[in-house]
């Protein structure tokens, strides 16, 4: 069992070892590309330019100091109201399988109940299985799905939504 920490809330280096994590996981797997990367970078740089711990949530999971998981909750006023986003949920290969996908995406989810939003989405695609089943078990359903390149490469998205 690999020992690891969650940590709450924005913590240096965390943007760049999230996008690093993300770049690395698709890009290697999936084929994402530099238009992924740009988007992580803007899209994460505004969420941790404009977080606010009363609506915003960020839990990472470090292993020796190091970002080796995360997730993010992006309640932010430009949401529909009462409705939060789960955002950058990825664990690293060296962490997968210890528990801390599921610890994380707890953390996210009784967040979300303690701010009274009453749901909480995600895009992802077909194909992410670990990460499907967490939603799945969590209680998240399917409500839209269509072909897309939102990540720079055609895949299957897919919405998925979990009334609090």
């Amino acid at each position: 069992m690999v020992a690891y920490s969650i940590v709450t809330g924005p913590v240096p280096g965390v943007l760049h070892r999230i996008v690093d994590m993300h770049d690395s996981y698709y890009g290697s797997r999936w084929g994402f590309d530099a238009a992924f990367t740009h988007k992580n970078v803007v899209e994460l740089s505004d969420f941790l330019g404009g977080f606010d711990p009363g609506c915003d949530g960020l839990w990472t999971a470090h292993v020796g100091g190091t970002v080796e998981g995360s997730v993010a909750i992006d309640g932010s006023p430009t949401t529909v109201r009462g409705m939060a986003e789960l955002r950058w949920f990825l664990v690293s290969d060296s962490l997968r399988g210890h528990g801390a996908g599921s610890r994380l995406l707890d953390a996210a989810l009784t967040f979300c109940r303690d701010k009274a939003f009453s749901t909480v989405h995600l895009w992802t695609f077909a194909g992410l299985d670990h990460a499907r089943r967490l939603y799945d078990d969590a209680g998240f359903v399917l409500t839209e799905q269509r072909h897309g390149t939102r990540w720079g490469t055609e895949v299957v998205e897919q919405r998925l939504e979990l009334d609090l």
